[in-house]
């Protein structure tokens, strides 16, 4: 069925191929950063709904599980309101043991993320399948793209665009796929942050 509807049309036929192009180029994205050993690994930033199991051995009664909320904030017995946002499970964990010091001798503190709510990313435009996205892991361009089912044959693919917000600026980056399909400045298939806007005119 599938060749039925590429012979019949030569835009059925493009958009396979598209399809096809964005799922290799996911696997070969893969491996130039496995390749790059100077790309340092990157800390899953922890946000607003997101669920933490936090443990503290031998301490039974501090064991919790907790939602960050919208201000980025948990709340944990003995030690009240630790901001939680933008900090990673690590820096979380060593934050609680730090401030437990005062009522347990050396405290050993586990921090998990039990659920990832906050990472999501928008892909609009002209894209087979726009909208939000929520995922368990970051995601750079061509893989927010082909989660998206790919360009359409009227995307203007150089002129792609992603909008990103912090701390009240907008900045837009732009993203040419004409030349990272090709292998070519691919430094442009950034990673991209909670809250960015792919934007496909």
């Amino acid at each position: 069925m599938l060749n039925d509807q590429a012979h019949a049309s030569p835009r059925g036929l493009f958009g396979v191929c598209r399809g096809y192009v964005i799922l290799l180029m996911i696997i070969g994205s893969g491996a130039v950063f496995a390749q790059d050993k100077g790309m340092p690994e990157l800390d899953y930033m922890i946000g607003p709904d997101d669920v933490l199991d936090i443990s503290v051995w031998k301490e039974e009664t501090l064991q919790r599980k907790v939602v960050v909320r919208p201000d980025g904030k948990i709340s944990f017995p003995l030690i009240g309101e630790i901001r939680a946002a933008s900090h990673s499970a690590e820096e979380i964990q060593n934050e609680i043991a730090q401030r437990l010091k005062k009522y347990i001798p050396d405290p050993v503190v586990t921090v998990v993320i039990d659920k990832v709510s906050a990472y999501k990313i928008y892909v609009i435009g002209e894209v087979k399948n726009s909208g939000q996205y929520q995922v368990g892991h970051y995601l750079d361009v061509v893989q927010a793209l082909a989660l998206a089912g790919g360009l359409t044959p009227y995307a203007a693919e150089n002129k792609i665009k992603i909008l990103r917000r912090e701390n009240n600026l907008v900045t837009v980056i732009p993203f040419e796929y004409a030349k990272v399909e090709a292998g070519i400045e691919l430094k442009q298939n950034i990673i991209l942050k909670r809250g960015d806007v792919v934007i496909v005119p």
